[in-house]
């Protein structure tokens, strides 16, 4: 069951029980991470009046799992390379159930906060350490785009689903919210000690060779960004607080870049964004994952503030698109051999358009036939389609030693999307008259302006698709095969095989 770079476990049509069970192991962490995330939106309310919480502190229950999980993906992506993907998954799952535990146990606020910044910190581990087992352990092409369309497909329907139950665990008490991951992170973990294959040890660097500098400044300059966007409501965007702390992301950025050229091995090999493929998975995947996070904000306020529905009602509003989403987790894999992941995003961003636009009518009376259950199903098929496209095309043709960093590269393009795009929405929102104290209609007025603004950043992602469309005037080193036939699979062995070839040449 050892992976290897000739013959990987999952290369055979017919995969085996184990290999099946390592699959159900790394899917069911994405799920808790994604779970975790969108859980605890629906129990805010309740966890405010029994925490006494401040609204700034209460934002940070959200922004402090936020800041771990973004500010620590790429250094997760990179030790998972350097360390061993399966311990870092492993030891990163631990944390995670313990964090989860603790969370629902504790009796104040700050520690609240710090148990979601742990689990936070975990997650950035186990999102790039899991995908990067899949992608070394099936053989790239139809097997591999089966594994990742059922992993990444549990992960979106983690994400839809938690908010269902979210609702119906805050009625019986929002502990519950945070007590849930445990047993499951623990049952996992059990799992994943029997199941994942142990691959062969990382080869061990020279001295210097962990790039400890280009770690604590990618790192730090990850933390800052995202601590930034996150109080920049709070403290003003054009406040001295807020400006001096974009310009020292930059200044940590400007050093990081210095740094990995510099490094005899980097954190981040530059030359890795030079695939096309890759740049815009992670360019596409912030504008998705912002944009939806901006939405359920814009969502939730709207139907639990101003309809009045209740936590449960507004779950199962989201229901059709976390059901869409888990149906086709199966099917997924399927589309992409036949029609390639370019064709599925050219698909899912434009139904995550139309979803949107929907949005727009919504008026001061539920209209959940012809507004509300329409935006949903338009955005499950959204999910199913370009999760799983863009975590493919992230990884397609990317060398099995640097799997990790890739997979850390579009974990965080995810998470720093949301964050950025949630505090934009939020100021807009705010900002258009939707802070509660207004009208009815001010507060529609505000809540139009948060969509028109998720809308114009997933066009965004809809343009960067669009130009995969152009055929480059030569086949460069850099290219990954965007299955855009059906004979593309054919052809991927081959031009995957040149990709890396001339990589290490």
């Amino acid at each position: 069951m050892t992976a290897t770079a000739t013959a990987p476990a999952g290369s055979s049509e017919r995969w085996s029980p184990r290999l099946w069970g390592t699959l159900v192991v790394l899917c069911a962490a994405l799920f808790l991470d994604a779970l975790d995330v969108s859980m605890v939106g629906v129990a805010l309310p309740s966890i405010r009046t029994d925490l006494h919480l401040s609204t700034n502190a209460l934002q940070w229950v959200v922004s402090g799992y936020v800041l771990g999980y973004g500010g620590l993906l790429l250094l997760g992506g990179r030790a998972a390379d350097l360390l061993g993907r399966r311990r870092v998954f492993l030891i990163a799952l631990a944390v995670f159930a313990v964090a989860s535990l603790l969370g629902g146990l504790v009796t104040s606020g700050g520690l609240l906060i710090a148990s979601r910044f742990v689990k936070g910190a975990a997650a950035a581990f186990t999102a790039p350490a899991g995908l990067s087992i899949i992608t070394t352990t099936f053989a790239e092409g139809p097997a591999r785009n089966r594994a990742l369309s059922i992993y990444t497909t549990c992960g979106a329907s983690g994400f839809s689903l938690g908010l269902v139950l979210s609702g119906l665990l805050t009625e019986v008490g929002w502990r519950w919210t945070f007590l849930l991951p445990f047993p499951l992170a623990l049952l996992a973990l059990v799992a994943g000690l029997k199941l994942i294959p142990r691959q062969a040890a990382p080869a061990r660097q020279g001295r210097g060779g962990y790039d400890l500098a280009g770690a604590v400044t990618a790192t730090a300059a990850l933390l800052l960004l995202v601590f930034t966007v996150t109080e920049a409501q709070s403290a003003g965007w054009a406040s001295a607080r807020t400006v001096l702390s974009l310009l020292a992301v930059l200044a940590l950025g400007a050093a990081f870049v210095a740094v990995e050229l510099r490094s005899a091995h980097p954190l981040v090999r530059l030359g890795i964004l030079r695939s096309g493929s890759l740049t815009r998975a992670n360019l596409s995947g912030l504008s998705m994952f912002g944009a939806y996070v901006g939405f359920q904000f814009i969502a939730t306020l709207y139907l639990q503030a101003l309809l009045g529905w209740s936590a449960l009602q507004m779950a199962l509003a989201f229901l059709p698109a976390g059901a869409l989403v888990a149906l086709s987790a199966t099917r997924i894999g399927r589309l992409v051999d036949r029609f390639g992941t370019t064709r599925l995003l050219l698909v899912g961003f434009p139904a995550a358009v139309l979803a949107y636009a929907n949005f727009l009518r919504i008026g001061p009376h539920s209209d959940f036939p012809t507004v509300i259950l329409p935006t949903m199903l338009l955005l499950g098929l959204h999910f199913a389609l370009t999760f799983p496209a863009l975590n493919i095309q992230a990884t397609a043709g990317v060398a099995d030693e640097e799997q990790g960093l890739a997979s850390g590269l579009v974990n965080t393009a995810f998470q720093i999307g949301g964050a950025v795009v949630l505090a934009v929405t939020t100021a807009v929102v705010t900002a258009g008259g939707a802070g509660g104290a207004g009208s009815i209609q001010a507060q529609l007025d505000g809540y139009r302006h948060g969509v028109l603004v998720v809308l114009g950043v997933s066009a965004a992602g809809l343009v960067t698709t669009l130009f995969a469309l152009r055929r480059p005037k030569r086949r460069t080193n850099w290219g990954v095969p965007d299955y855009r036939s059906a004979e593309a699979p054919q052809r991927e062995e081959t031009a995957t095989s040149d990709a890396v070839s001339r990589l290490h040449g």
